[in-house]
Order: C-alpha cells, then sequence, then structure tokens
C-alpha cells in the first residue's frame, strides 16, 4: 500500500518575502464545467453555500434543486431561508493532481460580494488544508499534491464589494419597517405628505431646554417633557449641581491630549 501525500507549507514554496496580511482566501475554481471566481473559503461555515445571482448565471434551473426546510445563521443571528439544495461537482487543481468531488449546495438569494463559500463539508471532503497566510490549499490526489492558490487582488475586490452592498443593503432594508398597509400607496384619509413621514424615524416624545448653568442660557441640555414634576425637578437640581462635569468645548477636556 502506497504512502499518501505529505501535504507541507514551507519557505521553498515562496517565490519572495511574505508579508503579513489579513486577506481572506478567495480562490477560482471549476464548478459544473463553468469558471468561477469570488468563492470565499470559509472553514468557519457549517455549509458550502451557492448564491442565488451565481445559480441563476449558470442557468440550472429550479428543477434541479432539492427542497430543504433547514435555515442559516449569520454572524450576526440573521437567518436565511434557502430556496434549496443542489449537488455540483467541484474541480480544484491542475494537470494530474486535478481533484474533482461532487458537493452538496445550500442556493440563497442574499446579496453577496461572493459568488460561493466553501466552508468545512467542501474540506473533508477534499481532504484540504489551508493557509490563509500562504494563501493556499492543498490537498491529496492520486497524482500527488493538488493546490489552488488565493488571489489578493480579487480577495481585496470582494471585501471593497461586501461594504459597498453591505451599506446598499442596509438602506435598501429601511423601507421594510413600514407596516404592509403602507407601502407603496397612500392610505385612505392621508396626504402623501403623512405617509412618506411613516418611513422616517420620529423621536419618541418632545425634548425640553434647560439651563444647567442659569447665567450662562447657552450651556444648556434637554429632558424628556413626559416626566412628572417632581421627578423633572431633582433631575435639573442634579444637572446643576454637576455643571462641571460637562465638557461644552474641547478645552474643558482637561488632562486629554489634544
Amino acid at each position: 500500500m502506497e504512502d499518501a501525500p505529505v501535504i507541507q507549507f514551507g519557505r521553498a514554496e515562496r517565490s519572495g518575502p511574505q508579508t503579513i496580511h489579513n486577506d481572506a482566501l478567495v480562490i477560482t475554481a471549476i464548478l459544473a464545467n463553468y469558471e468561477v471566481g469570488c468563492i470565499f473559503i470559509d472553514f468557519g461555515s457549517s455549509a458550502d453555500i451557492l448564491f442565488g445571482e451565481a445559480y441563476d448565471q449558470m442557468q440550472l434551473g429550479d428543477i434541479s434543486l432539492e427542497k430543504v426546510n433547514t435555515s442559516l445563521y449569520g454572524f450576526a443571528g440573521e437567518i436565511v431561508h434557502p430556496r434549496g439544495m443542489v449537488s455540483l461537482p467541484l474541480t480544484m487543481g491542475r494537470g494530474t493532481t486535478r481533484k474533482t468531488c461532487l458537493l452538496k449546495f445550500l442556493m440563497v438569494d442574499v446579496p453577496s460580494a461572493y459568488n460561493v463559500i466553501l466552508g468545512r463539508p467542501m474540506l473533508n471532503t477534499f481532504q484540504a488544508v489551508i493557509s490563509t497566510y500562504h494563501m493556499k490549499i492543498k490537498f491529496p490526489t492520486l497524482g500527488g499534491v493538488g493546490e489552488v492558490q488565493g488571489d489578493p487582488l480579487q480577495s481585496r475586490r470582494c471585501y471593497v464589494e461586501a461594504v459597498l452592498k453591505g451599506k446598499k443593503w442596509s438602506v435598501e432594508e429601511a423601507p421594510d419597517q413600514i407596516p404592509p398597509s403602507k407601502k407603496g400607496k397612500t392610505p385612505e384619509g392621508e396626504n402623501s405628505g403623512e405617509a412618506e413621514g411613516l418611513a422616517k424615524v420620529q423621536p419618541a416624545e418632545e425634548l425640553l431646554n434647560i439651563e444647567i448653568i442659569p447665567e450662562n442660557p447657552d450651556k444648556t441640555t434637554r429632558i424628556g417633557s413626559h416626566l412628572d414634576e417632581e421627578a423633572k425637578k431633582e433631575i435639573i437640581l442634579c444637572l446643576q449641581r454637576n455643571a462641571d462635569i460637562f465638557a461644552w468645548n474641547p478645552q474643558d477636556l482637561e488632562g486629554i491630549d489634544p
């Protein structure tokens, strides 16, 4: 029985001085006979994910999707419901060290700078070892050790796009906070100005200006107008007694370097 190929990352494979970086490991591979870029290697992901925009461009059709009842949970706890699951062949490597495995992808319809996220299922199936420092994946094949080199430029482009998409998504998400009956139309009995105001953030209550230093009307703060008179008096007295802790300009921040 032949020994399995030994996978190593070392100094010998460096073409020049290696610099410390924080780039994500992003690669290009062959997925279902398509050359797909912007593939993010995420060993923290418990699923291999194919994003809807890339799936639709591959024109595989919904007929190849299996229904799934599982949900995905994001970093911030948000829940994503997949459109379905699809089995596709993934090929990595070149020449005699090329390797192809059939993987199950969860297909999700959410904005993403990436086309695919490959997680622990892919790494285990390929028996792959990754090094984010060397920006490389290595895996055993019948012809030796296969490898895929990450693309730092593509990684940084994806990062910038992810930031831009995140900002756009947060802006577009705001209308979802409007009740369904208020979306896309002006309800009866309301003018368009009132309906438009529904999407705007309104203060919880009116605020009252109070003078912290009575002889200086420019030094004020605000408190809620719904407080009862006794609480209002106590708060105002407390603020005025501690007027010296307020900083009205940078010079008042003693002991802090400009």
